[in-house]
């Protein structure tokens, strides 16, 4: 692969192991932007950095009046970033927002090192997570998307060195040409082949549809514990960490409910906010098999205090992969990490005001006021996990009765 303009920078974040790289974390908050929602953004940038291994030197959030357009924010705003990061000796300073090519590049040029947005972060988490042939081949195919514009910065100085004579071009924007068409064909392979993966994966879709085995798919947000609910359930054993995409590969286990009816539970990558589209668009031969899933089972981090915006980013991104529509099952996971009492939670409910149940920090009692029919569960210790499968089994039951079709597998 081409060593592209962004993954200088990328691969000086990652390097060798016994290096630790310092970062400054830089969170962008508008006026329109709650002051709560920034503090949740930045915090969950933390995480990230964290993931990759990244020691955070220092943090901040940034409060933008108007958007400037070469840094996003007055020059003399700018100037103080850099100097802040200066004076830690940082290597580098890290968005949670994404940044132009060109605003990039005037960052890095301002700064004297890598600048790296919240897109580029979060594609590089995609790199060192991916397992399987198909999750390497989408993450490439989003690597080379995002570098695309951005080889433009990496052949800069070398043009303007030996630009040529009037009338000619230089060296370097004759590199610059071929490198583009290179990419451009990579690209190209790379989707070739994730299509012929779509197409095999149609195939084994049919086949599971002729089985009459019902699909239950596992979605919702980063480290929520989709995972950990599989592996409570089937026992599948995959991999869990407390991490950010900790899974990046889907994982198919069969279940049998309590009734005797066989499923096929489905493990899937999870949401974040500001998802990059390019990801989306890589990935979305694999999350578009929601759309063919009998059944959704949303799982929610009780034990966050956003929970809701959590909840609101799985259902934009599942409307927009055209999956808004499929019945879907609430989770409450988690819910060891909290105070819940099941024995008194019905007395709870009904003396919480919805309008405030946001506001009801690690209350499991509000969420169920928020989210009426959901299910708290722990994937830890079990509890809940049999009413889950009983719900599972009478919302399939149901959508079979409705829609009249063909009888569920059981035993």
């Amino acid at each position: 692969m081409l060593v592209l303009c962004y993954k200088k920078s990328m691969k000086e974040l990652s390097g060798p192991e016994e290096t630790c790289i310092k970062a400054f974390l830089a969170s962008i908050k508008d006026e329109k932007m709650p002051f709560a929602e920034a503090e949740s953004l930045a915090k969950e940038l933390s995480g990230l950095a964290r993931v990759l291994g990244l020691e955070v030197a220092s943090q901040e959030i940034v409060s933008v009046r108007e958007n400037h357009a070469k840094y996003g924010m007055g020059t003399g705003k700018a100037k103080a970033l850099a100097e802040k990061a200066a004076s830690l000796g940082v290597d580098c300073i890290i968005f949670d927002i994404d940044i132009s090519p060109s605003r990039q590049r005037n960052w890095e040029e301002l700064a004297g090192i890598p600048v790296i947005d919240r897109q580029g972060l979060i594609i590089q988490i995609f790199a060192s997570r991916a397992r399987t042939r198909e999750a390497a081949l989408q993450v490439s195919l989003a690597e080379l998307v995002y570098a695309l514009p951005r080889l433009r910065h990496k052949y800069l100085d070398l043009g303007r060195q030996r630009g040529g004579r009037y009338g000619t071009r230089g060296s370097g924007e004759t590199r610059l040409e071929t490198d583009r068409r290179r990419v451009e064909q990579q690209i190209h392979r790379l989707q070739e082949q994730l299509e012929k993966l779509k197409a095999q994966r149609g195939l084994q879709r049919k086949q599971r549809e002729k089985s009459g085995v019902p699909v239950c798919a596992l979605v919702g947000y980063t480290n929520a514990g989709k995972s950990s609910l599989l592996n409570a359930l089937t026992g599948a054993g995959v991999l869990t960490e407390d991490k950010l995409f900790a899974t990046l590969d889907s994982t198919s286990r069969r279940l049998k409910l309590p009734g005797g009816m066989q499923v096929l539970l489905v493990d899937t990558v999870g949401f974040i906010r500001r998802l990059p589209h390019s990801l989306v668009n890589a990935f979305r031969s694999t999350l578009e098999e929601l759309c063919s899933a009998d059944l959704l089972i949303n799982v929610l981090d009780a034990s966050e205090s956003d929970t809701d915006a959590q909840y609101s980013t799985t259902l934009s991104v599942l409307r927009e992969l055209n999956a808004g529509e499929i019945p879907m099952v609430t989770v409450l996971n988690k819910i060891d990490k909290t105070n819940y009492d099941k024995t008194s939670s019905i007395d709870k409910i009904s003396s919480i005001d919805k309008a405030s149940a946001i506001d009801k920090t690690n209350s499991i009692e509000a969420l169920l006021k928020l989210y009426p029919g959901s299910l708290p569960v722990s994937a830890v210790n079990g509890t809940g996990l049999a009413e889950l499968c009983m719900r599972i089994e009478k919302t399939l039951v149901q959508r079979k009765n409705l829609h009249h079709k063909g009888s569920f597998v059981h035993e």
